[in-house]
């Protein structure tokens, strides 16, 4: 039964995924990869609802995504995708109006391309284009009304995403453009850069991308002590608290990657300041219902050939966000980001950034990731000021979460631009509407 004609759709469109739903909601009905890929298997490219098959054998798939390096390039397949989306939603355009997310910075060129997508081919009667930070910013407002996020109407959005990350102060509600810092390292990268050290260092992954983003998910952490933990992982044998197998899919017993030992994959967090593994009380539950959730079966099937260890490899990944120059990357580390964007601003504002730093974004997942940032900014920042690191309770819905509440408002429909403004005015006139 299609929405009724007031529906507003909520499109959080970033590069690695699409979060899809409409206004009032909490979550996103539809969580999905913003790409196709077409399996050795297949005659045809399979769209994104397709691809989380559990059963779908994506080894060797080729992948084409619509996003590079953090902007549109390839508007025919993102409509591919979002027709493939509302088709899932049963969405009807012509009755609905749009809320969509778009990079900070985004080129004239692309925007126009968007609201021809938008307004021509797929009718809406009318749509708002926010970006993910000013979002963000507004969902952690009104979800702590009393926090100093809420009561000076600031911020410090911390987005490290899939293509890129943004250091964002938003004053007052608004974005600060002069203030904002980017990283050219994000999610994308650092999966390239695991498909490289395990290739060299075990089997060819190159081609593996699906795969190899499930091993960055599952088994990479960000280090507290960099020196001490490659000390650990030069060690060998069960002295090497870092090292773990993932089993690759065989296409028979198997189509999806796994971890052959979950409790041995989770022993890096029992490990003490000096090094030494030390009984975590509680564990012992988690690690063993992790472990029964693997199938019996594969413990009786030699899959040593089919097979790779991680070791340093765990760390190393995730490292290249506060340490890229060490790796060959002329970039400033997400610290040295943080304190470069809030000196862009004015001095009364720094206490006030500092103390409202707001972490968002697929690639702040990572265990350990805030307690690394802490312990890196806290030296960069004056004593003077607090530093205070926010983390969502799910990054990657954050953006989404904070359109769904803003879609709601009572001004949303005179913030948007109607199609019939659209067609008289013309792209650009309408985008000033947006202060981007």
């Amino acid at each position: 039964m299609p929405p009724p004609p007031s529906t507003v759709v909520v499109l959080d469109n970033g590069a690695g995924y699409i979060k899809a739903g409409t206004s009032g909601e909490r979550s996103p009905s539809l969580t999905l990869p913003n790409c196709t890929a077409k399996p050795p298997s297949s005659k045809k490219p399979l769209l994104p609802a397709q691809l989380l098959s559990p059963t779908l054998d994506l080894t060797s798939a080729t992948v084409r995504r619509p996003f590079d390096r953090g902007h549109l390039i390839n508007p025919d397949l993102q409509t591919t995708i979002w027709a493939h989306i509302f088709d899932h939603l049963h969405i009807n355009p012509i009755h609905s109006s749009l809320l969509l997310t778009e990079p900070l910075f985004t080129l004239p060129s692309l925007s126009r391309a968007v609201d021809e997508v938008v307004f021509e081919h797929f009718g809406f009667l009318s749509m708002f284009v926010s970006d993910g930070p000013s979002l963000v910013h507004l969902y952690e407002a009104s979800k702590r009304p009393y926090d100093v996020v809420a009561k000076s109407g600031c911020s410090l959005v911390v987005d490290v995403g899939f293509s890129f990350g943004h250091v964002v102060p938003v004053v007052k509600d608004v974005v600060c453009n002069y203030g904002v810092k980017r990283m050219d390292l994000g999610g994308k990268a650092l999966t390239n850069y695991l498909k490289e050290l395990v290739s060299y260092r075990s089997v060819n992954v190159m081609d593996e991308v699906f795969l190899m983003d499930d091993v960055k998910e599952k088994l990479c952490f960000v280090s507290s002590d960099v020196e001490r933990d490659l000390g650990i992982a030069r060690r060998r044998g069960n002295d090497n608290h870092f090292r773990c197998t993932y089993v690759l899919p065989d296409g028979i017993t198997h189509t999806k990657g796994y971890v052959k030992d979950p409790e041995e994959a989770q022993k890096y967090l029992n490990l003490s300041e000096d090094g030494e593994l030390q009984h975590a009380e509680g564990t012992d539950q988690a690690d063993e219902t992790e472990v029964t959730n693997k199938p019996s079966e594969r413990n009786k099937v030699d899959l040593t050939k089919n097979e790779f260890s991680l070791s340093n490899e765990r760390f190393l990944v995730p490292e290249m966000i506060f340490r890229p120059a060490d790796l060959g990357m002329n970039q400033a580390g997400l610290a040295e980001c943080i304190v470069r964007a809030v000196n862009s601003c004015h001095p009364h504002l720094h206490p006030v950034l500092y103390e409202s730093i707001i972490l968002t974004g697929g690639s702040t997942l990572f265990p350990g990731f805030t307690k690394r940032l802490e312990s890196e900014l806290r030296p960069l920042v004056p004593d003077v000021y607090q530093v205070k690191i926010t983390t969502q309770e799910d990054p990657m819905l954050g953006a989404w979460r904070g359109g769904s509440l803003l879609a709601s408002s009572p001004d949303f429909d005179a913030m948007c631009v109607t199609k019939a403004e659209y067609e008289e005015l013309g792209s650009y006139r309408c985008r000033r509407r947006f202060f981007h």
